[in-house]
């Protein structure tokens, strides 16, 4: 027993003896490598400082990223000790008590990973600052946290706990761009870090960890969480009080702007001639390319981008133009609505007067709101800056009242003011060719809407379930559609009724005049029919939103999906009617092809490591097969030719390039949508408004007058110059000649007019339209059996004819009916038919007398 445990200790001897060495070694190649470890301010910078350049797809600058040359650097003494506080509750807790490593720190920070209750990491400040200053934060090894050690050892030795503090928040990156408490103050909060809130304070040690899962701009909710969380550890530290947290806390959230700046201030001193692209660039290369120590700002990279900078430009040139003339006609609505009620105005207030009625008086009312007006664009910007000239003893209520007031009227404006974005595809490769999400691109207007929109496309979305319902063999171009008033009624009983656009109905109507006129019941039926799993599943697919975020963007089984009621962003949309051009498969954009160092060296191919992706994913590329994107892509080339993009086309001059397209108008005329494309590009522009979903454009502002002509002109400009080039026609595609009413086979001597129609091999109709030889021959002598029996009342047809009953005889049969009798009020509960759904009398036609087509639906039933 003895000699097994000396034979054990020996062992643990060896082992113990070995990683002494191996630290022996690995330190000495530390200290090897260290040229002075007393010149600890020079060592981390090198190299001479370098912007990087950001390249067009020709090789033509688009513009540079470099740092804030003048950004003041702030000493410990002037910053609040609430930021300090923060800083070590978020950081490092017992940061004034070791000597730069904390064996307590790393112990909790491995306990808050294994219970998923993530406050702060395990690295103490100093060895954060020391990783950032000589280290490769993006390499994960022992060998980089020994490195790391070794230089906090040194800090801490060399430098005062608050020198560490004061080069740490002067050095740090807190995301966006921004590098040093100074700067990203301005950045988040347009003031000095001197004047920081406890709140602000809050938010800004939390962008230390992770700027992009925090960011207040990109996750104001996410950001709010861990913000709470850190001010509530505080109070329990002693470092606040309750109440000074909540005051704080509050202040902040309602006095935030949601649209202030994304970026730094040097990206304003900078020339930039894509600059909504060249944000999204540089979120890409920091979140997903160059993390950790690599600096876009200094290290002087290259990135080749897929960006058309003469795409771009005539991007611009139109989106401007385009929001310019909706602003002025949603201006005109609004003047004119307000010029009506004011003649009222004096006559109502009269009454409330006369007979004592508080709730009629508008008049007062409309001083409040025009005193509102007065105090917010002449009084509020005097009294700020009264308050920051002289002071008060109330300096801070005053100057929380002014902010709100500006943020009051910032809000009013994101309400009241016409916003667009307009994005660009190349349809063979998913190159991002161009993009806007914005009218302007300045300080209080970055949000890109083109990328991070949360829009509802309307009836733009039609197109992506109609898919779905040709990819299911449920419809083809040539299935006849009854529209007419109809309730939808979901799983839960819960009632739907749609209607179309100016309350106009078109009774029988086939498939692809029901799509490229935008057909809102017709719609919902084909939606019915296909099924909400297949229809949703196959529309979020096209769009590349995963399963796990479709219940949160709206793709629920109930009907206004139909008709668009959910959330999308114009790049998404893109992306998905580019699938279409891209017989099926599907497209994700890119924006960055390479990347290289500041020798010339490619550090990163993103383009190349997609195309590998996309090879090992094989058939799962393919959402929709190449019939049904063929057959889509010829439906919504009518919408161009005959359909609600005629107008747009006209406008544009005409198409030299097969074009296929369509239009998109939400709920209220809220916004205007338009996506379409060509063999070669894809684009889709949007107009809305920021917030106040429901505003409203006005009825003269829909998808195909005010998104459409953007679209139209910007395609035409984009393709001058290209050789003709047709839509890929697959195998499997066959035509045949079928009526125009029904989209059956005509009758050797049918008399009507007829059409050429495409179908997915399978799919034609095989039976023949007999409604005209019915017309004929049968007809006449029911309507007289009808006057007869009606003469001698000896039946009843269920009730008397409803006016719409009526009205359906008339466009089904062409006939004379206004002889039935009139029943106003609904249909009874329990006749035995569906919502939706008018049957004739048995007496006049049963389902089964007149032949359905191959869709199964009977032409005068739906």
């Amino acid at each position: 027993m003895d000699g097994k445990w000396k034979a054990i200790l020996w062992s643990l001897l060896v082992v113990l003896g070995l990683a002494v060495l191996a630290l022996g070694v690995v330190t000495g190649i530390v200290i090897a490598s260290v040229e002075s470890i007393y010149d600890l301010d020079s060592l981390h910078n090198r190299e001479s400082a370098l912007p990087s350049q950001i390249l067009d797809r020709h090789g033509r600058l688009i513009t540079e990223f470099f740092s804030d040359e003048n950004r003041e650097l702030v000493s410990i003494d002037e910053l609040p000790r609430h930021l300090i506080y923060a800083l070590i509750t978020r950081e490092d807790q017992t940061f004034f008590e070791h000597r730069g490593f904390s064996f307590r720190g790393t112990a909790r920070a491995a306990w808050n990973l294994l219970t998923n209750q993530y406050v702060s990491g395990g690295s103490t400040i100093t060895q954060q600052l020391a990783g950032h200053l000589y280290a490769d934060r993006t390499e994960f090894s022992v060998y980089r946290k020994i490195v790391e050690l070794w230089w906090a050892l040194q800090l801490e030795r060399h430098w005062t706990k608050y020198e560490i503090l004061e080069a740490y928040l002067n050095r740090m990156w807190f995301g966006h761009g921004n590098y040093g408490v100074e700067a990203a103050s301005q950045f988040f909060f347009g003031h000095s870090a001197r004047d920081l809130t406890v709140a602000e304070s809050a938010m800004l040690v939390i962008q230390l960890a992770n700027p992009s899962l925090y960011s207040p701009i990109r996750r104001p909710n996410q950001a709010r969480v861990i913000q709470s969380t850190i001010l509530n550890r505080m109070v329990q530290n002693g470092y606040a009080t309750q109440d000074e947290v909540d005051l704080s806390l509050e202040r902040y959230w309602s006095t935030y702007d949601f649209t202030r700046a994304n970026t730094s201030t040097a990206f304003f001193e900078r020339e930039d001639r894509a600059p909504y692209f060249s944000e999204y660039i540089r979120h890409q290369l920091e979140n997903r390319y160059l993390l950790g120590s690599l600096n876009i700002n200094t290290d002087g990279y290259v990135v080749h981008t897929t960006l058309d900078l003469d795409f771009q430009a005539s991007a611009d040139r139109h989106l401007r133009a385009g929001i310019a003339r909706a602003n002025s006609i949603y201006r005109q609505n609004i003047s004119s609505r307000v010029s009506h009620g004011d003649e009222l105005v004096p006559i109502i207030d009269l009454l409330a007067l006369t007979f004592d009625l508080e709730t009629m008086e508008v008049g007062g009312e409309k001083a409040r709101t025009r005193a509102r007006q007065e105090y917010q664009e002449r009084i509020n910007p005097v009294l700020d800056a009264l308050t920051l000239i002289f002071g008060t003893d109330n300096q801070d209520e005053l100057r929380h009242l002014t902010r709100a007031a500006y943020a009051r009227k910032q809000t009013e404006s994101l309400r009241s003011t016409v916003e667009g974005a307009l994005i660009a595809v190349e349809n063979d490769t998913g190159h991002i060719m161009a993009m806007l999400g914005g009218r302007e691109f300045e300080s209080r207007n970055q949000f890109n809407r083109a990328v991070d929109g949360a829009l509802e496309p309307g009836s733009a979305f039609k197109p992506l379930y109609y898919a779905a319902a040709l990819e299911n063999r449920v419809i083809t171009p040539a299935t006849m559609i009854y529209d007419a008033p109809v309730v939808f009624r979901t799983d839960d009983g819960e009632a739907y009724t749609p209607l179309n656009f100016r309350g106009e109905w078109a009774g029988p109507v086939l498939v692809r005049n029901a799509l490229s006129r935008s057909m809102n019941v017709p719609s919902l039926k084909i939606l019915d029919m296909v099924g909400f799993t297949s229809a949703l599943d196959i529309s979020a697919s096209l769009l590349g939103i995963p399963e796990a975020s479709r219940a949160r963007r709206g793709f629920e089984r109930r009907y206004p999906v139909g008709l668009g009621v959910v959330q999308v962003s114009p790049l998404e949309m893109a992306s998905a009617f580019a699938t279409f051009a891209n017989q099926g498969r599907r497209l994700t954009p890119i924006a960055i092809r390479y990347i290289e160092d500041r020798t010339g060296r490619v550090i990163m191919e993103p383009e190349a490591e997609l195309r590998r992706e996309e090879r090992r994913s094989g058939s799962a590329q393919q959402i929709i097969s190449p019939q049904t994107a063929y057959v889509m892509t010829d439906i919504l080339q009518t919408a161009v030719q005959s359909g609600t993009l005629v107008y747009a086309r006209n406008v544009a001059g005409g198409f030299e390039q097969p074009t296929a397209g369509k239009t998109g108008t939400t709920q209220n005329w809220g916004a205007a949508w338009t996506v379409g494309y060509t063999p070669y590009y894809t684009s889709a522009v949007w107009l809305g408004f920021d917030r106040g979903r429901n505003n409203s454009l006005g009825v003269n502002q829909t998808g195909a007058i005010t998104a459409g002509p953007i679209w139209s002109q910007f395609m035409k400009d984009i393709h001058k110059d290209l050789p003709r080039r047709e839509f890929v026609r697959p195998e499997g595609i066959v035509e045949a000649t079928v009526t125009a009413r029904s989209g059956l086979l005509p009758p050797a001597d049918y008399a009507g007019r007829t059409v050429r129609e495409l179908f997915i091999a399978g799919t034609q109709p095989t039976r023949f339209d007999e409604l005209e030889r019915f017309e004929r021959e049968q007809a006449p002598a029911l309507v007289g059996r009808l006057r007869a029996n009606l003469d001698r009342s000896s039946f009843s047809l269920d009730g008397d004819i409803t006016p719409s009953f009526r009205s359906d005889l008339d466009l089904s049969l062409n006939l004379d009916m206004s002889f039935l009798p009139e029943r106003d009020g609904a249909r009874e509960e329990g006749d035995g038919t569906r919502d939706g759904e008018r049957t004739l009398p048995d007496l006049i036609l049963t389902p089964g007398s007149f032949p359905a087509d191959d869709s199964g639906i009977n032409p005068l039933l739906d």
